[in-house]
């Protein structure tokens, strides 16, 4: 009795000190992760907040919104591209006229927001913007529109986006529309681009734009790799052999993306991760995912797009106050800095390089 008694006692005693150790080593983690994250650049490609600062009645706005400047600091995130989101509606022109007064709004007010806050706050238009403001610790801003659906039929929407300052067009949303076919659209319209949708990608070539395939189908995500004389990305999208859904993206995707010197950024909803219950879904099974782009292409080609403010979020990640803490995972799974940089940020830039390069080159 006294055996087993002595026996429970070292073994509780032993507990103790592996959580005591097990402590120990993440706070060292968290203490790298955020040294780490004061030296090098980091962006996330995807969210929707801008509507929800717009629409300040929503009952998750303002504070509640994943994504805000005191939130980016937090978390140690310097930069998030903001997204224009279009819901799908009619196609004809009164629609289109209507969603791009409605793009031109919706970036305008975002602007005079941050213009308000200019001392915390910059917007980046090029790739040389970005480690300036950082230097300046300004938080910053980047403009994409979610959902081509905006630039109707018209191919000088693309030019005029360009100027509002919109650097990454998501070519499709949820439904098919005048650029392509959508990955969850129930009927095949074009079999990948359109014939329009083939001048959007030159155009975009043209001015310095990233194509963003992200919830494309397979065969628009093809045609832009074969058409575009620039590297593609996948803004927020993730691993279909760990979550089987058209939304994310296949290996052979995933290799064809990389083949052409693009980029895969994982997003974080729960919907798109697992199977397993919400509560289960952590980041954990998010760097699984990342994993799964690095072991596959390797780490220039993978990041992260969280989708906050559009499905995105999890057990210990539920804004972006949090971003440290995927870090402090890659860390833990013995990640070397040079590859938490790339995937933090110097990939994303290295992609934007390449489009700004090849941009000027078509205009020579």
């Amino acid at each position: 009795m006294n055996k087993i008694r002595i026996l429970g006692v070292a073994a509780i005693l032993l507990s103790l000190i592996s959580f005591q150790t097990y402590a120990q080593d993440d706070v060292a983690l968290l203490k790298r992760a955020e040294q780490l994250h004061r030296e090098m650049f980091s962006i996330d490609t995807h969210n929707d907040a801008i509507v929800k600062y717009t629409h300040p009645w929503r009952p998750d706005a303002g504070d509640r919104t994943q994504v805000t400047f005191p939130k980016m600091k937090e978390g140690g995130l310097d930069a998030a591209i903001f997204a224009v989101f279009l819901s799908q509606g009619p196609r004809n022109q009164n629609a289109y006229d209507s969603v791009m007064a409605y793009t031109v709004n919706e970036i305008d007010f975002f602007k005079s927001y941050v213009a308000e806050r200019s001392s915390e706050v910059g917007i980046a238009y090029r790739s040389s913007d970005f480690w300036p403001l950082k230097r300046k610790g300004k938080s910053i801003v980047m403009f994409s529109l979610e959902n081509a659906y905006g630039i109707g039929t018209d191919i000088l929407n693309v030019e005029r986006l360009y100027n509002l300052g919109v650097r990454v067009i998501t070519l499709t949303h949820n439904y098919n529309n005048d650029v392509g076919d959508s990955s969850r659209d129930t009927v095949v319209e074009w079999k990948g681009l359109s014939p329009f949708g083939y001048q959007v990608v030159e155009e975009m070539n043209r001015l310095g734009m990233i194509v963003d395939v992200s919830h494309t189908s397979t065969e628009t995500l093809y045609d832009c790799l074969e058409h575009s004389k620039a590297p593609i990305i996948a803004s927020h999208s993730s691993v279909r052999a760990i979550k089987d859904i058209p939304r994310n993206l296949t290996d052979d995707e995933i290799r064809a993306i990389a083949t052409k010197g693009g980029l895969i950024q994982v997003a974080t909803g729960r919907w798109c991760l697992s199977d397993l219950p919400r509560e289960q879904v952590n980041i954990s099974i998010f760097c699984d995912h990342v994993d799964h782009v690095r072991n596959l292409v390797g780490a220039d080609y993978v990041g992260i797009g969280t989708d906050f403010d559009g499905g995105g979020g999890m057990v210990g990640f539920e804004d972006v106050s949090k971003m440290k803490y995927i870090t402090v995972e890659l860390l833990r799974r013995g990640w070397p800095e040079e590859d938490i940089r790339k995937f933090w940020g110097e990939n994303f830039l290295r992609v934007l390089r390449e489009v700004e390069k090849i941009s000027r080159q078509i205009n020579l």
